[in-house]
């Protein structure tokens, strides 16, 4: 989403985005138009303060701006699970946040806490899913699933041309749901999570175990694609398992609540054909009753700006 002079006299939002390996800001209008975007690295596995002290540095820079005279309320999306009662965040691939008071250290904050802003906190699922019904792919969708599948895979609802997050805030939190019974433990105190075969850095690591050798250093996700690019088969194989899990997933989802459209996006989603080629193959197979078959997915529109405007598509 291109940025765009930022007018004084209009409201505008503050958006926070947390993720495993960025943390991102941005000052955003009415119709969804990013300004002042900033983005630091997440010391993911650095103690609590130090993650925060992050936050606490984008808010910095944010409230700087000649502009946060016209913000009237933060929104933050944040890597889950979250906990909207209590306005904490436990994040499973940020182990340092644990019950983490997310909401009440960022409306500590100076800025925030001088123009006494509200403070709106979703998981970052929910937040694309917000960003893309407000936006993006799943415009005009009344009930639609949104995915990110990136270094974890999360995922949103919209239910009755609403966004649905639940009492606790993480409903349809796809990542960790059983798609593998006899799977791997997970981080989340489960196994065999859809986030553990079909998530970015799932898809390198079971690349590398099954004997994949990079050209180079990179051993990311990309790099696996781009080896599968050329045809190399373990990394073929990679893909291919991860599609199987996300299919496998979204069928699932599909098939309780009864979908009219998937939106995929996210760095793994960026491989293109490599992941929808196979996904499409394997929703033949899984999504089999009348009412599921033939969903309409579709690639994910708003990239990496998805979570700044689905976390100010809660303030709104």
């Amino acid at each position: 989403m291109p940025a765009a002079p930022a007018n004084t006299l209009a409201p505008l939002f503050a958006a926070i985005d947390i993720g495993g390996t960025k943390i991102a800001g941005a000052l955003v209008d009415d119709l969804g138009r990013l300004h002042h975007r900033v983005q630091l690295p997440t010391p993911a596995q650095e103690p609590a303060g130090a993650v925060f002290a992050v936050v606490h540095k984008v808010l910095d820079q944010l409230a700087g701006s000649p502009d946060w005279a016209a913000v009237t309320a933060l929104g933050i999306g944040s890597a889950g699970p979250v906990d909207l009662v209590q306005g904490t965040v436990s994040p499973v691939n940020i182990p340092g946040w644990r019950g983490f008071p997310l909401v009440a250290e960022s409306a500590a904050h100076p800025a925030v806490a001088a123009r006494h802003l509200p403070v709106h906190l979703a998981g970052d699922g929910v937040a694309m899913a917000a960003a893309e019904h407000w936006r993006g792919a799943a415009r005009g969708a009344a009930n639609a699933l949104c995915l990110v599948v990136s270094t974890g895979v999360g995922a949103g609802l919209v239910l009755d041309c609403s966004v649905r997050p639940g009492p606790s805030g993480n409903a349809g939190h796809l990542g960790h749901i059983t798609v593998d019974l006899d799977g791997e433990p997970c981080p989340c105190g489960s196994r065999g999570c859809l986030e553990g075969i079909a998530s970015g850095t799932a898809i390198a690591r079971r690349a590398l175990a099954e004997g994949w050798q990079p050209a180079g250093e990179d051993r990311s996700a990309r790099a696996v694609a781009e080896a599968a690019t050329a045809g190399d088969r373990i990394a073929l194989a990679s893909f291919d398992r991860a599609a199987k899990a996300l299919a496998a997933g979204i069928a699932a989802t599909a098939t309780l609540v009864d979908l009219d459209r998937v939106v995929i996006g996210g760095g793994v989603a960026t491989a293109g054909e490599l992941l929808f080629t196979p996904l499409a193959r394997y929703l033949d197979e899984y999504a089999a009753l009348p009412y599921v078959r033939g969903l309409d997915v579709r690639h994910a529109e708003l990239g990496t700006d998805a979570g700044l405007i689905g976390a100010a598509a809660l303030c709104r």
